[in-house]
């Protein structure tokens, strides 16, 4: 048994017509709805309600037509485009089949809104999925990330309150010129005015935005993708500085973590930095090749207590077991 679309979705639907269809009769939307035109009257009535201004003519010609002063798109998917767009949205926010959730919320009323055998199929994705939430994955708060997305649209200068990953906490001036996603993570790529240098920053981070009355002129042929890579190593709170014993093509590491070149031709000189040492030193363990460490003493501190346990989890099952008394 499909589910019953309610009155709303159905005045949804009128509307949808009325846009494509202008001068359409209310016997040609009963047709359309599968319903009498005494209901197409009162879905009429509730878009009316609403403030969409739904003219009405009479006599053979006549029928129903939207006033001047809307221009809504009309929402066609095909069943595809609808169990597409349902999928991805529970791909990237793994609450959005709990209806008190805002993104949960919004996909309900797009559900809503669809052709009953669309909406059926979409709906029973969206609620027999169980998708787990990405721990990595840190979503920052809608109300922020629209000023910011309204900053960067209208070249505004914003002043930005800041807390950073190792919990120091400071306020700045930048000129926001691109939001970047990636893997999950909400960046803000900028150039601190104060400081006159270009920045990456975590969105959920941003504690408070203010959008000044300044404008600005962004940097012309801007890759922001490319240079989110380029910046996010790059002023956190403790440096670091390795020697990676392999030319620079033989092995692979994570180019958002540090910039690499060419000491010699046996030599890579590896530079960054970064607000989470642990995390740094990690990433160094995964490198299949032999390295020092040569500056940044929270890193090395770090990297010297992950080898430890290393060892310590690499030590023969035999010495782990204590003797029986005899």
């Amino acid at each position: 048994m499909r589910p019953e679309t309610s009155p709303t979705a159905r005045a949804l639907l009128t509307l949808e017509l009325l846009q494509g269809h202008p001068g359409i009769t209310a016997r040609r939307l009963a047709d359309r709805l599968g319903v009498s035109e005494r209901a197409v009257r009162r879905y009429v009535d509730i878009l009316r309600e609403a403030g969409i201004p739904v003219e009405s003519e009479r006599g053979p010609y006549g029928g129903y037509r939207v006033g001047r002063g809307l221009r809504l798109p009309p929402l066609t998917f095909t069943a595809t485009e609808a169990l597409g767009l349902v999928m991805a949205v529970l791909d990237g926010h793994h609450r959005a089949g709990d209806p008190t959730d805002p993104v949960g919320s919004a996909l309900g009323k797009i559900v809503r809104a669809l052709p009953e055998p669309v909406a059926a199929q979409a709906e029973s994705v969206r609620r027999a999925a169980a998708p787990a939430p990405d721990r990595s994955a840190a979503r920052p708060d809608p109300a922020t990330t629209t000023r910011l997305v309204e900053a960067v649209s209208g070249h505004r200068v914003v002043r930005l309150s800041y807390r950073s990953e190792a919990g120091s906490e400071w306020s700045c001036e930048a000129e926001p010129w691109a939001i970047v996603v990636r893997h999950g993570r909400w960046y803000l790529l900028c150039r601190l005015i104060d400081r006159d240098n270009v920045r990456t920053l975590r969105i959920d981070r941003v504690q408070a935005v203010e959008v000044d009355e300044a404008t600005f002129v962004p940097p012309t042929d801007l890759d922001a993708v490319a240079e989110l890579e380029r910046n996010l190593s790059t002023g956190w709170e403790y440096d670091v500085e390795v020697v990676i014993e392999a030319p620079l093509d033989s092995f692979w590491f994570p180019r958002a973590l540090g910039r690499l070149e060419a000491v010699d031709d046996s030599t890579t000189r590896l530079t960054g930095t970064t607000s989470n040492p642990w995390m740094y030193a990690e990433a160094l363990a995964g490198l299949s090749v032999p390295y020092r460490i040569v500056g940044g003493d929270e890193v090395r501190a770090a990297a010297r207590t992950v080898a430890e346990r290393m060892l310590a989890a690499s030590a023969p099952v035999d010495s782990l077991v204590a003797p029986r008394d005899t």
